[in-house]
């Protein structure tokens, strides 16, 4: 899908979201990545194929106090 130089990484990728945004509706929450995944502002993602990968937010055990 992707025509850029150097190619963006494919939807398998462990790093697919460094790729290419297409298309951009901020005021919905999500973008479309050149390689194919739909990529939502709270980090969850729908892959090409159809899986989902749920969103990455830290947990309340994870922050630090401040």
């Amino acid at each position: 899908m992707c025509l850029h130089q150097p190619q963006c990484p494919s939807a398998d990728a462990s790093d697919r979201e460094a790729a290419h945004v297409t298309a951009s509706h901020s005021e919905q929450g999500w973008s479309l990545l050149c390689n194919g995944v739909l990529l939502f502002e709270d980090t969850g993602e729908i892959l090409p194929d159809g899986r989902v990968v749920d969103p990455r937010r830290p947990t309340d055990a994870q922050l630090t106090p401040g």
